[in-house]
C-alpha cells in the first residue's frame, strides 16, 4: 500500500495525487510534488491526455470521462488508497469525477481555485462569460480545441510566464462541454478543502469558496498569489497539503 505506512522513526507517509487544470500538465505541480517528497510523502501528478507531455496523443474523442479515467488509471496501477486528492482549476471537475468512482479511497479532497461542479455541470456553464464565448467559437467553428490562455491572464508571477506559455497547449473541446453526472459521493467524504488564490480575480472561484466557507463540512484557506498557486507559492501550498492530510 501506497497511501500510509510507517516512515523512518514511526512518521506516517502519506500519498498525495495532483492533478492539473486546463492546458497544463503534471509538470505543473514539479515544486510541490518535489516538496512532499522532501518531507517523506508520496506525490503522484498525471498528465492528462491530450496535455503536456501527453500532447502527440491529442485526438478529438478526448474529453472529461477520459481524463477522469486517466487519473483512476494512476489510482490502479499504483495500487493507491487512503489518499489526498487535489485539483486545480478544470482539475476540480476531474477529481469530483474520481471521487464517483473510488470515494473510499479518498482521504481527503482539496480543490485548489477550482471549479466545485454540481450534477449536470459542463465546464462551459462555469467559467466567466469571456471564456465561454471563445469556448463557443471554437464549436462554431468546428475545431477541436480551445486556444491556450497565456500565463500573464492567470496573473502567473512574471518570472515564471515565459517557463509556463513554453509548455501550455490547447485545451481538447470536449473536456469543456461534456456534462458531469454526480451523485453526492463527494459530499460525503469527509475532509473537504477549498483553497482560493486570492490575487486571481474569478467569480466562479470565488462563489466556490463562498460556498465552501460557510459549509461546516469544509474547510477553507485563501493564499494571494495568482490562479497558478503550485507554481506562484509552493512552499505556502506544500504546508497547508500537510495540515489537511
Amino acid at each position: 500500500m501506497r497511501a500510509i505506512n510507517n516512515g523512518i522513526g514511526g512518521r506516517n507517509v502519506t500519498t498525495f495525487v495532483l492533478v492539473h487544470g486546463a492546458w497544463h500538465g503534471g509538470w505543473c505541480w514539479v515544486r510541490v510534488a518535489d516538496r512532499l517528497r522532501a518531507r517523506g510523502h508520496n506525490a503522484f501528478a498525471p498528465t492528462l491526455t491530450g496535455l503536456g507531455e501527453r500532447a502527440h496523443l491529442l485526438h478529438p474523442g478526448i474529453n472529461l470521462s477520459l481524463h477522469i479515467a486517466d487519473v483512476l488509471g494512476t489510482i490502479h496501477s499504483e495500487r493507491l488508497s487512503d489518499f489526498v486528492l487535489v485539483g486545480h482549476s478544470y482539475g476540480g471537475c476531474v477529481i469530483s469525477g474520481v471521487a464517483e468512482a473510488v470515494p473510499k479511497a479518498i482521504r481527503s479532497i482539496v480543490f485548489l481555485d477550482a471549479f466545485v461542479p454540481a450534477n449536470g455541470d459542463a465546464m462551459i456553464d462555469l467559467v466567466q462569460p469571456a471564456v465561454q464565448e471563445i469556448i463557443q467559437g471554437v464549436l462554431e467553428r468546428g475545431e477541436t480545441t480551445v486556444p491556450v490562455r497565456d500565463a500573464a491572464a492567470f496573473k502567473v508571477n512574471e518570472k515564471d510566464r515565459a517557463w509556463v506559455d513554453s509548455l501550455a497547449v490547447p485545451q481538447p473541446i470536449a473536456t469543456m462541454t461534456e456534462k458531469m453526472s454526480l451523485t453526492g459521493a463527494r459530499e460525503r467524504i469527509a475532509n473537504k478543502i477549498y483553497i482560493r488564490a486570492s490575487g486571481y480575480p474569478n467569480v466562479s472561484f470565488d462563489k466556490a469558496y463562498a460556498r465552501a466557507k460557510a459549509n461546516p463540512t469544509w474547510r477553507t484557506y485563501e493564499v494571494p498569489c495568482g490562479h497558478d498557486v503550485m507554481i506562484d507559492e509552493p512552499e505556502r501550498l506544500t504546508e497547508i497539503l500537510l495540515k489537511v492530510m
